[in-house]
């Protein structure tokens, strides 16, 4: 069974823009999406991917535009490797080199098709090339989906840190195919609802408890079950970003789980654990932070811990992080504001607050209990 596309809108007043939710998008919709929402550009079309996603989606997606009457010349390709290590510097220029070979103008359009690192990339790309030109998200995981494509954060990776260069460039449309997910790997799955439970722990109870009675139909991959998971997640999202689209305030409690989280990804290099599980753990770290500091009942905190354990999610950081490799991976992190570092916890069934009164004590209390 498919689900029916749904529609919902970020509103950023001249920079609004729809998300598309649905089955078989890639090869129905995005080209006339893609006319909808640009109806002033240019047809060249720079499509951004990795090998893997390539495979499954790259032909579908340029038939679609060719059905359309964008002609294969004006095409263009760029796959880049894949994995969060590659989201460097070093394959941005490279990406670049390609536009600067084939003289793509200030009309053209990038589009992202892939993962968050694909995103984040191709986001990066467009919101620098000829200082801005438009794109269009086609997320192809689940954590993508709900998270990383829509809100209009691009960035490429440091060595000293994850995300530190990059801009704002909202997209022009992001565009969900449920579709998708069936290839994707049962451990990408589950690192993407990791996200999903971000938002019900921060913002919704109701869907909190729905996830509690459906996660099993979310890991069997239920047309019905995705699509209304994607859809509220996004819904969340984009009333944030609408209300704080440059994290100035509210939008920071989308980092529920993700200082501890990065902390995790810094010290294994970015390599042997995904975003989502890192975030997950994070989310579990948080919990029994906010119950050290009163802020929630020991209950609630298990409450958490559960539902992400159903997820098939990890709960337990890795065990050879030190207390010094803690506090100085968290140290670097960019939501660190006038030498403090903020921590998003939760605060009750569907809410969260933004903390910045933690004392290196609390933190380190919490690390030795681990």
């Amino acid at each position: 069974m498919n689900a029916p596309t749904q529609s919902l809108n970020v509103s950023l007043g001249a920079r609004s823009y729809p998300i598309y939710v649905g089955s078989g998008l890639l090869n129905t919709s995005v080209a006339a999406i893609l006319k909808q929402a640009l109806p002033n550009a240019g047809e060249q079309i720079v499509i951004i991917s990795n090998a893997t996603v390539a495979e499954h989606y790259l032909k579908p997606l340029t038939d679609n535009l060719q059905s359309q009457g964008v002609s294969r010349n004006n095409i263009y390709h760029a796959l880049m490797p894949d994995g969060e290590s590659y989201k460097s510097l070093a394959i941005y220029g490279e990406i670049m080199d390609l536009l600067v070979k084939h003289r793509l103008n200030r009309d053209c359009t990038i589009i992202a098709l892939g993962g968050g690192v694909v995103g984040d990339m191709a986001g990066f790309v467009a919101a620098t090339w000829q200082r801005g030109v438009p794109f269009i998200q086609i997320p192809t995981t689940l954590l993508a989906q709900v998270d990383s494509s829509v809100g209009g954060k691009t960035a490429v990776n440091h060595p000293g840190g994850k995300n530190l260069i990059g801009a704002f460039h909202q997209p022009s449309a992001v565009v969900i195919d449920i579709n998708t997910l069936r290839s994707l790997p049962v451990r990408e799955l589950k690192a993407g609802l990791a996200e999903v439970i971000k938002y019900g722990v921060m913002a919704d109870s109701n869907f909190f408890a729905w996830l509690e009675l459906n996660m099993v139909r979310l890991l069997d991959r239920q047309p019905e079950a995705l699509a209304h998971a994607i859809t509220r997640s996004c819904e969340i999202k984009a009333d944030i970003v609408a209300a704080d689209e440059h994290e100035n305030g509210i939008r920071a409690l989308l980092n529920l789980g993700h200082t501890f989280g990065h902390a995790i990804e810094a010290a294994t290099n970015y390599k042997t654990w995904l975003h989502g599980e890192a975030v997950a753990v994070g989310m579990v770290m948080a919990a029994r932070l906010a119950v050290q500091q009163g802020y929630i009942e020991t209950t609630h905190a298990k409450r958490i811990e559960k539902l992400i354990a159903s997820a098939g999610l990890p709960i337990r950081p890795p065990k050879d992080m030190t207390k010094k490799t803690w506090l100085d991976l968290m140290a670097r992190d960019k939501k660190v504001k006038q030498g403090k570092l903020r921590f998003i916890l939760p605060t009750g069934p569907g809410r969260a607050n933004i903390f910045s009164n933690i004392s290196s004590e609390a933190l380190t209390r919490l690390i030795d209990a681990l």
